[in-house]
């Protein structure tokens, strides 16, 4: 017998065995009234409601359904509601350009575009075929509980959800996620993350972020209570693990980084240390490999559990974790970080190696079904069975990957991925601009940092000007998403390249990561 595994399993066990049992307790402050109550039998009746309007709304099984929010509840029901019916479901960054989210809502032919109300101002110009701002009054066209939804039938090879990421282009890619590739990284990553119906799991992770790693799938299947954070803030964060009992969360170094910097002036035992008798906190990182230093101190100063994880948004994620094992337990801090400092050995059911050019290629039922309407960039990715990770890297004797540089021209900063030449389009609009090249530099908080350097035209105004590097930082404001843009310019008379002209971006970086062992933080 063959039963087709769909993302609806999850919230279906969740609503079987722990109907009763709080699911989801929203984020209290936001502009959206907040969703209080939600037992896991009232998620499931929402996720229910939620297709039935769709369906009211003319929004069929396989059309997409787009989202623009910070961390809700309501973006949770769209991630079980939408794929569980057989339509897509589109979850979009909200730090985003407004044109940017314009080219997504385009480019994945959105029937319905769902947008936070924080940004309904920003995004008052984008348009789709549908628009509607969350809150109660559209709640009454979403959720229709007086209709039923026309039955799916399950496929575990239809697309789930669409994540469009940034890439190696200007232009965002929109990765098509299964049901079964979502299945199989939800059981894969909870199985080895410990994943139990005693952990509570705090959401600091952008739910927009291949579908928060994932992980609302997972805790759903083990009736775990998910607490919604919107704004990430160290304070915040330790006082939600303290009134909630959190022992379960995710996010990019820069967020571990937050929170030593707000334990340094908490009263009183760490939330989650374990001081107080309850469960130690687990601490799932990724985005870039952390410092050894920042590691050995979630041990010894916050008393959690450290745990790393590679992967890409075209891997659902996880492709390798390093966990703490037995035969580890006898080491120090320093030295048991030194072994957590990998990116991790294979997870069940991947298979990796590495290429004659030092790329690290991946096989495995998380990888992409494809990049939607790209059938080119699809066949390189996954060129000779195997899918190109773009990453550069060593799998060492015990199996464990190094990750040491990017083949690909991305930026990853507190956790975001930045496209280079997408930076580099944005610059070269401006008319002072003869030549740019835009690269990742260490920086101790976000990871990575975004450098320009930039060669201006001859007889430019701008070489003269005092002012030069804050005008072409907001001219880059102006065409990309804020986070993406560079946080320093330096004007250079030429820039590095090889003799067909192109640049060589290996040399540009070289000064910035002098003396470090790979070119990644």
């Amino acid at each position: 017998m063959q039963v087709p595994l769909t993302v609806q399993d999850h919230l279906e066990r969740a609503a079987l065995v722990y109907g009763d049992r709080v699911g989801i307790v929203d984020e209290p402050d936001q502009p959206a009234p907040p969703l209080t109550d939600l037992t896991y039998r009232a998620v499931a009746t929402r996720s229910a409601a939620l297709a039935a309007g769709l369906e009211s709304l003319g929004v069929a099984q396989g059309d997409r359904v787009a989202i623009i929010s910070q961390n809700s509840a309501r973006l949770l029901t769209v991630l079980y509601g939408a794929p569980a019916s057989g339509r897509v479901a589109v979850p979009i960054n909200f730090r985003l350009h407004p044109d940017e989210v314009q080219y997504i809502v385009e480019h994945s032919g959105a029937t319905l575009l769902l947008v936070d109300p924080e940004l309904e101002e920003s995004l008052s110009a984008v348009t789709a075929p549908q628009k509607l701002i969350i809150g109660s009054e559209t709640d009454e066209l979403l959720y229709r509980y007086d209709l039923q939804a026309s039955p799916w039938q399950p496929d575990e090879d239809a697309t789930a959800t669409i994540n469009y990421t940034s890439g190696t282009t200007a232009r965002p890619k929109g990765v098509e996620m299964t049901h079964r590739n979502l299945w199989v990284n939800a059981a894969t990553f909870g199985w080895q993350a410990g994943v139990s119906d005693r952990d509570v799991y705090l959401h600091t992770l952008p739910m927009f972020h291949c579908n928060g790693w994932g992980f609302p799938y997972t805790v759903a299947a083990m009736g775990v209570p998910q607490i919604v954070l919107r704004k990430v803030e160290g304070p915040e964060i330790l006082r939600r693990i303290d009134a909630h009992g959190v022992t379960l969360m995710c996010g990019a170094p820069a967020v571990v980084a937050m929170i030593l910097e707000a334990a340094a002036d908490w009263d009183g035992p760490i939330p989650g240390s374990g001081a107080d008798g309850r469960q130690q906190v687990r601490i799932v990182v990724a985005g870039a490999p952390p410092p050894t230093r920042i590691i050995e101190r979630v041990e010894t100063e916050l008393g959690w559990e450290f745990i790393q994880i590679y992967g890409l948004t075209e891997t659902a994620p996880l492709l390798t974790m390093n966990r703490s094992r037995s035969e580890w337990d006898d080491l120090s801090p320093g030295d048991r970080a030194k072994k957590l400092v990998r990116a991790g050995a294979p997870a069940l059911g991947v298979r990796l190696r590495v290429d004659e050019d030092g790329e690290l290629l991946a096989q495995g039922n998380v990888v992409l079904k494809s990049y939607w309407n790209q059938p080119e960039e699809t066949a390189a990715a996954l060129e000779d069975g195997w899918f190109h990770t773009g990453d550069g890297g060593i799998i060492d004797d015990e199996s464990f990957v190094r990750i040491h540089d990017r083949k690909k021209d991305v930026i990853i900063s507190g956790g975001e991925n930045v496209s280079s030449i997408e930076v580099e389009d944005a610059l070269f609009s401006h008319p002072d601009i003869a030549e740019v090249a835009v690269i990742g530099v260490p920086d101790e908080k976000w990871g990575e940092t975004i450098k320009a350097l930039v060669v201006l035209v001859p007889g430019s105004d701008l070489a003269q000007s005092a002012t030069a590097e804050a005008e072409l930082m907001e001219h880059c404001k102006a065409h990309i998403a804020r986070y993406k843009c560079p946080t320093s310019i330096e004007f250079r008379d030429e820039l590095a390249r090889t003799a067909t002209g192109k640049l060589q971006k290996f040399k540009l970086r070289e000064p910035y990561w002098a003396g470090r062992d790979r070119q990644v933080n």
